[in-house]
C-alpha cells in the first residue's frame, strides 16, 4: 500500500470515528430521556401559577443546538415547561437573580443562583421546587447544560 493511500484511510477512518463520536453525544440524551410529561401533566402542574414567562429561540447565548422554546410556569411547588428544547446531556434548571442570556453571564452570576433540579426531558418537563426557596427572590428561570457549560436558553419571569 502506498504511503499516501494510507494516511488518507487513517484521516477518513479518523473523521468517521470523530463524527461518530459527535453523533453518539448529540443522540445518545435523546434515546435515554424518560418519557416527557403529557399535557394534562403540565396542565396540572401549571394550575397555580406565581409567575409565567417565554423561553424564546433567538437569545444571544443560544445557538443551532443550544436553545429552549416554549412557555414556562413557576409555582410554589413546580416549574412546568411547555415547549421543546434541543437536545443535550446534562441540563440542569436554575433560578437566577438576573437576567442571564450567554455563557459568561450564567458564569459571572452561578454562584448568587440556586439548582432546582434536573431537566430529563426536551418535550415539556416538570422540575418540582423545593419549599424552602424563594421564587420572590429570583427573576430568571435557566436550564444550563453542566457537563459542556452551555448555555441552553433563559426567560425572565419579573422585573
Amino acid at each position: 500500500m502506498k504511503k499516501k493511500t494510507f494516511i488518507i484511510l487513517i484521516i477518513t477512518h479518523l473523521l468517521a470515528v470523530a463524527f461518530g463520536f459527535a453523533a453518539g453525544i448529540y443522540a445518545l440524551p435523546i434515546l435515554i430521556a424518560p418519557p416527557a410529561p403529557s399535557v394534562i401533566e403540565i396542565q396540572a402542574a401549571s394550575t397555580q401559577p406565581v409567575y409565567s414567562a417565554v423561553f424564546i429561540r433567538d437569545l444571544e447565548g443560544s445557538d443551532t443546538f443550544h436553545w429552549g422554546e416554549g412557555r414556562v410556569t413557576i409555582s410554589k411547588d413546580a416549574i412546568a415547561f411547555m415547549g421543546k428544547l434541543a437536545p443535550g446531556p446534562d441540563y440542569r434548571l436554575y433560578l437566577s437573580p438576573e437576567f442571564v442570556e450567554t455563557e459568561a453571564e450564567f458564569n459571572r452570576l452561578k454562584r448568587t443562583m440556586v439548582l432546582i433540579g434536573e431537566v430529563k426531558t426536551f418535550d415539556n418537563f416538570i422540575v418540582e421546587v423545593s419549599p424552602n426557596i424563594d421564587l420572590a427572590a429570583y427573576n430568571t428561570v435557566v436550564v444550563w447544560c453542566e457537563t459542556f457549560g452551555e448555555f441552553i436558553t433563559a426567560a425572565k419571569y419579573k422585573e
